[in-house]
């Protein structure tokens, strides 16, 4: 899959850097040492932060073998301006090793403590970067909340990106490196089980989602099967164009070969579009209205290649529609991130995102509608926050997976006054478990690469969306 990637000779330049980097990792930051005679209670992550609540996970393991070890799950908080030891704010006799907690009832803008307990054991971040830098709150034992825009809550979408339905190994990158994650013999096949969990967690009143944006890559190899079947699961959560919305991502592209025989051929070439057929047509700009908000979803997908496009067609119809209602508030989404900083930071290099000249057209673009806030991208398998090219009040927000660890999505909750975006993981049982199977990735490192600070993940940003109903 010479297209799905970046080359041979910078994947297998990062693999090297990533096999060297463990011995770092763990020099500098310690590791997660046997507690409490045989249990190990590891990995915690302060996945989200939100103005009333917070979500936790760890996992339990048994000390030497490091095999799973199922217990209770216990949070004990406290403000941090309190002198009384935390208490106990949650306990769930459950027995998991994979630890998701669920705090809520805290006071926006304001700092606690946290503890994280299983048997008896209290849980530490893993030998990571990205839960040991100074300061994470893993490391401190501290997180503020969030302060919320003002103004009334108008509406939440969720985004989401990288299903890859149909795919069997998860975490390869070029030449069958570094070695992939297979599901365990006997469970459903994980795209499936982390696509399935994600709709679950949409469904629930605690989520309160009323759209869904997903940002490309919902198949593996766009086969009829995998469109359809991907397909067949968003219908039976909603209605296409009015509670979810989705773009094409390099995965999704038109393939040649007998298997895709059956399917629309792209005029003047041998490929065939077997994932326009269940969705959107390629270089197809998808525009929607919701209570004044104005979605714009972009195919930025090349026929042939990983890295990211916008045909001319695309840009004409985009400038219309900009020029022709510049200030009202408009989300972006599409598959290929677009500045240069993601350029130069994501593990495939410049050539894996937008291209340069693209990307730079596109920008120029934004610059003249104010009214463009937000562009939702995918394909790192991250999440990550990056600077515009040129001075604009645009957030570029790269999503982490749906399939794959950190599994989840972002709620973008729509005030009267700006936005705020958490990043949640999905919490089936059987999410929790590939999640932190697939922890195994590039080496270990998929941590130190995917799940982004706490401010990527969690953040609010001031705005004037007051005309939105």
């Amino acid at each position: 899959m010479s297209c799905c990637g970046p080359n041979r000779r910078r994947a297998l330049a990062a693999l090297g850097l990533a096999a060297a980097m463990p011995l770092l990792t763990v020099r500098g930051a310690g590791s997660a040492r046997a507690q409490g005679g045989s249990l190990s209670a590891t990995d915690l992550e302060l996945v989200t932060i939100t103005p009333t609540s917070a979500v936790l996970t760890w996992t339990t393991l048994e000390a030497g073998s490091n095999a799973p070890v199922e217990t209770d799950t216990e949070v004990r908080v406290a403000p941090a301006d309190s002198p009384g030891p935390a208490r106990v704010i949650l306990s769930d006799p459950e027995p998991t090793p994979y630890h998701y907690a669920e705090i809520t009832g805290l006071e926006p803008g304001r700092r606690y403590r946290f503890e994280a307990w299983s048997r008896g054991v209290r849980a530490t971040p893993a030998p990571n970067f990205a839960t040991r830098m100074p300061g994470s709150p893993e490391c401190v034992g501290e997180f503020t909340t969030l302060t919320p825009p003002p103004g009334r809550l108008l509406r939440t979408l969720a985004l989401c990106n990288d299903v890859h339905l149909g795919e069997e190994v998860s975490g390869l990158i070029a030449a069958g490196l570094p070695p992939g994650v297979h599901q365990e013999p006997g469970l459903p096949p994980y795209p499936e089980v982390m696509l399935t969990a994600l709709l679950d967690d949409l469904r629930r009143p605690d989520r309160g989602v009323d759209q869904l944006l997903l940002a490309g890559d919902l198949t593996s190899e766009a086969t009829p099967e995998q469109s359809r079947g991907v397909r067949r699961l968003l219908d039976g959560w909603g209605t296409a164009g009015k509670d979810w919305f989705a773009a094409r991502g390099n995965h999704d592209r038109p393939h040649v070969g007998a298997d895709y025989d059956s399917c629309p051929v792209v005029p003047g070439t041998d490929h065939h579009d077997c994932w326009g057929e269940s969705f959107l047509p390629r270089g197809e700009l998808a525009e929607y209205d919701l209570g004044g908000l104005r979605l714009l979803g972009l195919d930025t997908t090349a026929l042939d290649a990983a890295g990211g496009m916008i045909d001319r067609a695309q840009f004409d119809r985009l400038r219309t529609i900009l020029a022709a209602d510049p200030d009202r508030p408009t989300l972006v989404f599409g598959h290929h991130p677009v500045t240069f900083e993601s350029a130069l930071t994501n593990i495939g290099g410049p050539d894996f995102v937008l291209n340069r000249t693209d990307a730079a057209e596109l920008q120029s673009l934004y610059r003249t509608a104010p009214g463009v806030f937000l562009h939702h991208s995918g394909h790192t398998h991250r999440n990550r926050r990056t600077r515009p090219d040129i001075p604009l009040n645009v957030e570029f927000l790269e999503v982490a997976a749906v399939k794959e660890y950190p599994g989840g999505y972002t709620l973008l909750h729509l005030y009267e006054g700006g936005y705020q975006a958490t990043f949640y993981k999905t919490r089936t049982p059987d999410a929790r478990r590939w999640s932190t199977r697939t922890r195994a990735e590039y080496f270990g490192l998929i941590p130190e690469y995917t799940l982004g600070t706490t401010a990527d993940r969690n953040h609010v940003v001031l705005r004037d969306l007051s005309g939105l109903t």
